[in-house]
C-alpha cells in the first residue's frame, strides 16, 4: 500500500512530514492510536507526537511501529542505484555509497543525521557505516537497543554518547565500543558538522 506523500511538507519539515505519513498509513488500516499503541508496545502520547511533529522517534521505535502496522522494516529505508557488478560484493566507492532513508523522507533529516553504508554487501555478519550529524543532530530523543556489538570512531567534530543514562563527551580521534544491548544515543552538542565511522555485529540497521 503506498501513501501519498507532501512532496512541499516533505521538503520544509522532514519531522512534520513523518507525523503526517505515519498518521495516513494507521488510518488507512482502521486503527487507532490505542490499538497501535497496544500493538507496538508504545504509548498512546508518544505515537500521538510523532504524528503532530513534537518527537524524534529512534530508528528501533520506528521499526517497532512497522512491524505493528504489519509492514517490512524495508518500508522505511531505500539504497541508491546499484555499484557494477564485478564491484558489487568487495567495494564501495566513495560516490556510491547507498544512503539509509526512512518513508520517503530524505535521509534521516528529521533526526539532524544521515547514515551511509560502508560495507559492500549487509548479507554478512558485521555492517559497517558511516553518520553525519548537523549541529543538534541525534539518533532521537529515546535511548535504543539492538543484538551484537557496536564500535566506532569520531571522524570530525563532537558527539555526546549516552550509555545507560551515562553521557561521555567525545571529540575527534576518540574511539568507542560497547555491547548493543546497552540503551545508547548519539548527540552532536557542537556549533559544526560532527562525523563517526561505526560498525556492527551481527548486522542491525536499527539506528
Amino acid at each position: 500500500m503506498k501513501v501519498k506523500k507532501n512532496s512541499e511538507t516533505s521538503k520544509t519539515d522532514p519531522l512534520q512530514q513523518l507525523g503526517e505519513d505515519l498518521r495516513a498509513l494507521r488510518k488507512a488500516q482502521g486503527l487507532t492510536l490505542a490499538d497501535l499503541a497496544e500493538a507496538s508496545g508504545r504509548s498512546v502520547s508518544f505515537l500521538s507526537k510523532i504524528e503532530r511533529g513534537q518527537a524524534r522517534p529512534s530508528v528501533t521505535a520506528l521499526g517497532e511501529i512497522a512491524e505493528a502496522l504489519g509492514v517490512p522494516v524495508g518500508w522505511f529505508f531505500e539504497t541508491d542505484g546499484p555499484a557494477p557488478a564485478e564491484e558489487r560484493p568487495y567495494i564501495v566507492r566513495a560516490d556510491r555509497r547507498r544512503k539509509l532513508t526512512y518513508s520517503g523522507l530524505s535521509g534521516t533529516a528529521y533526526m539532524g543525521f544521515e547514515d551511509h553504508l560502508l560495507s559492500a554487501s549487509l548479507d554478512s555478519d558485521l555492517a559497517m557505516g558511516i553518520s553525519t550529524y548537523a549541529p543538534g543532530g541525534s539518533t532521537g530523543d529515546d535511548l535504543y537497543t539492538h543484538q551484537g556489538e557496536e564500535a566506532g570512531m569520531v571522524l570530525k567534530g563532537e558527539i555526546e554518547l549516552t550509555l545507560d543514562g551515562e553521557v561521555f563527551h567525545l571529540k575527534t580521534g576518540d574511539s568507542f565500543s560497547f555491547s548493543a544491548d546497552i540503551p545508547h544515543r548519539y548527540h552532536n552538542p557542537g556549533e559544526v558538522e560532527a562525523q563517526i565511522v561505526w560498525a556492527n555485529t551481527p548486522v542491525s540497521l536499527k539506528r
